[in-house]
């Protein structure tokens, strides 16, 4: 049987979800919506919605989502309740896998290590390029039973999480587009292999996006029968502090064709796609909108984005831009007073796009954060929500 998709809470919706929903489609729309508050910290978000210590491992959902609804959350696309396990109070849990970028001390994989350039180009030709042919070829875009099941897996998300929560679809099926390795090999010897073997890169680009369209058509497809919110927030880190992992001259030539073939079926179906940001990726912005993307979320003001400018500029169809804007993570929060949450909560209203735009945090906010200024977040997401700009 096929599925009922969002159609399932048609009538029980909650305020907040209902808020969300008419941002995203651009409706009027009386305040602004809160983005999902993805807290690091057990030990905080147990205390503050009244669980005992040490409940969280047993019921990481119930606490997560006890804590989104007291903070406010209006619209969460990525849930991640299991992750604040993988965190203690410095740095990664005990328990967590190092991986090729938290520090593993060997990479292997298939069998092989990775310890050059040319590793990584074999292990690509070896490995990756004939499963990945593997599965295109097994892959049919228009099947039934796939499109359902994306639909149902997001409508198990929307039911564990309440009327009062919107769950938007995020990764799993719902974005394919052509991005870095440096994750599994290493930023080192990935990074040299992209300097050193451009065909190779772009032939992984190309083969990237064919795959992604078909993911993508399917993904569509579930998004525009299912009923989902038609938001989807790309989320691949391709700038640090300093400016982007590689020069524009090289994404302009084996990267970016692939990239706006890749997210077509997103575009033609009319849904909307904006980008997360980490680092300094001004240079990309211009070019993003130009390929399709049509808003933004994660800014690292200190490092160079201009907020500001971002959000006076227009989509390609000359619409304002999608935003969601959080107080720094990096920054403010951590090293800030709850007056400059404050602060900042209405700059970025004040300064914020003429319409779509949600609040929340810039990213995960980290363990140690001082609880003050996340009580502060909190209370700037319910004023704004209540109150909307004229606040």
């Amino acid at each position: 049987m096929a599925s009922r998709g969002y159609g399932e809470f048609a009538g029980s919706w909650g305020e907040r979800a209902l808020l969300a929903m008419q941002v995203i489609e651009g409706r009027p729309a009386g305040g602004i919506p809160a983005w999902m508050v993805h807290v690091m910290d057990i030990p905080l978000m147990e205390r503050l919605t009244g669980r005992p210590a040490g409940s969280y491992a047993d019921d990481p959902d119930g606490v997560y989502i006890a804590f989104q609804k007291l903070a406010g959350a209006c619209y969460i696309d990525q849930y991640l309740a299991r992750n604040p396990l993988t965190m203690e109070a410095h740095g990664f849990g005990s328990g967590v896998e190092r991986t090729a970028t938290t520090g593993a001390g060997h990479i292997v994989i298939d069998g092989m290590v990775i310890d050059s350039p040319e590793a990584v180009i074999e292990h690509l030709e070896r490995f990756v390029f004939p499963a990945r042919a593997r599965r295109m070829a097994r892959l049919d875009p228009g099947d039934p039973e796939l499109i359902d099941a994306l639909i149902e897996q997001e409508c198990r998300l929307q039911r564990l999480l309440g009327p009062d929560l919107l769950k938007g679809p995020f990764a799993d099926g719902f974005q394919s587009f052509p991005v870095f390795h440096n994750y599994v090999y290493g930023y080192e010897n990935y990074f040299m292999a992209y300097a050193l073997y451009p065909e190779v890169m772009e032939r992984d680009f190309a083969q990237q996006a064919d795959l992604a369209v078909l993911e993508n058509r399917a993904a569509a497809a579930a998004i525009r029968r299912g009923g989902l919110p038609p938001l989807i927030r790309l989320d691949y880190d391709m700038a640090y502090s300093r400016g982007l992992l590689v020069r524009m001259e090289s994404l302009e030539r084996i990267w970016f064709p692939h990239f706006e073939r890749a997210i077509r079926p997103f575009l033609d179906a009319g849904i909307r796609l904006i980008w997360h940001c980490d680092g300094n990726l001004m240079e990309m912005v211009p070019r993003l909108i130009e390929a399709g993307i049509s808003g933004f979320q994660g800014f690292q003001y200190e490092d160079g984005m201009d907020y500001a400018r971002i959000c006076r500029m227009t989509d390609r169809r000359g619409d304002p831009l999608f935003i969601i804007a959080g107080v720094s993570v990096t920054r403010t929060l951590p090293h800030g007073t709850p007056q400059d949450v404050r602060d900042e909560l209405r700059r970025l209203v004040e300064q914020g796009p003429p319409a779509g735009l949600m609040l929340g945090a810039s990213s995960s906010i980290v363990p140690g954060t001082p609880e003050a200024n996340i009580r502060a977040l909190i209370e700037g997401l319910h004023h704004y929500r209540t109150a909307g700009r004229g606040a």
